[in-house]
């Protein structure tokens, strides 16, 4: 049965997406189509490093940030040589720090496995730490140039309104590799993108200037209510509260670690931000430790990794 819907899914997604429809998106995007950095690009490496940076963080905040780090990492066996504290140092400013241990374990795979590159299909991809089913395909699109289409937030919202109803994860991808016009798979997958990052936002839609809005069934029905982005595959329900999170605290140590390289373990609360909260704070750094992003000193504090 689901495999029936994905196909169903599929089917519907060519027919949204005309001929028309795609030259309409494409020239919409020769336009319109933002510069960044990571676009200027085929590199696989720098292609994941965009990718695993630009995972729950605006693109104001990557672009320097990641200049910076291929400055210093241009290939994954300078990430490998290096040591994941220095990795960490160099994420500075990105928030969710597990990505770059992510990313440090991922070079060191590569450098083992696959000859200090990155592989060029889905499964070896999928495999790496930290590449999930979405980076596989984005690094097969943007570095490759596979036919294939990527779901993300912006792009799973595009699709749901598109067809009209929220798609499952299975019927979304389907319907997103459905779409991608033979050969443009690279110009197509960063127009969608766009188009839902800058036209198909969340909240204030520009309906009226969208490339899409003669196919798009969510307009043809007023927009009414509700959305069917709302809770489609790929669209964020937005994060949970940072202010006094233990997130929060995670950044106040990693922070005090990339600044002083040891936390002392009387120093932990008040560098977590919590200083009369200990406890919390111990449990904490606990979790830095678990998670590969510090290393105990063996006397309750924190050193880095």
């Amino acid at each position: 049965m689901a495999r029936t819907d994905a196909r169903s899914h599929a089917a519907t997604a060519t027919r949204c997406f005309t001929p028309a429809a795609q030259r309409s998106l494409l020239g919409w995007a020769a336009r319109e189509l933002r510069v960044l950095p990571w676009r200027a690009t085929r590199d696989p490496w720098a292609i994941l490093v965009a990718e695993l940076m630009l995972q729950q963080t605006q693109v104001a905040r990557v672009a320097p940030r990641y200049r910076a780090f291929l400055a210093r990492f241009p290939t994954p066996a300078a990430c490998a040589r290096a040591t994941v504290g220095d990795v960490v140092t160099e994420w500075a400013g990105l928030g969710y720090n597990r990505r770059a241990v992510a990313l440090h374990r991922c070079a060191r795979v590569c450098v083992e496995e696959h000859g200090g590159a990155l592989p060029a299909a889905l499964e070896p991809l999928h495999a790496l730490p930290g590449v999930g089913p979405y980076t596989a395909r984005a690094i097969l699109v943007f570095a490759f140039e596979r036919d294939v289409g990527v779901v993300d937030t912006n792009v799973g919202r595009v699709l749901a309104r598109m067809r009209g109803a929220p798609l499952a994860p299975a019927q979304a991808q389907a319907a997103a590799d459905a779409a991608v016009p033979r050969g443009r798979a690279w110009l197509w997958n960063q127009a969608l993108f766009d188009l839902g990052a800058l036209t198909c936002t969340k909240r204030a839609p520009a309906c009226a200037r969208c490339p899409l809005r003669r196919s798009c069934a969510w307009r043809r029905a007023g927009c009414e209510a509700p959305d069917p982005a709302v809770g489609s595959a790929g669209v964020s329900g937005g994060q949970s509260r940072f202010e006094g999170s233990d997130r929060q605290g995670r950044g106040r140590l990693v922070d005090a670690l990339r600044a002083r390289g040891h936390v002392a373990r009387a120093a932990l609360a008040a560098a977590a931000g919590w200083p009369g909260d200990a406890p919390r704070a111990r449990r904490v750094a606990a979790g830095l430790v678990k998670d590969g992003l510090a290393a105990s000193d063996g006397r309750g504090g924190l050193r880095s990794a």
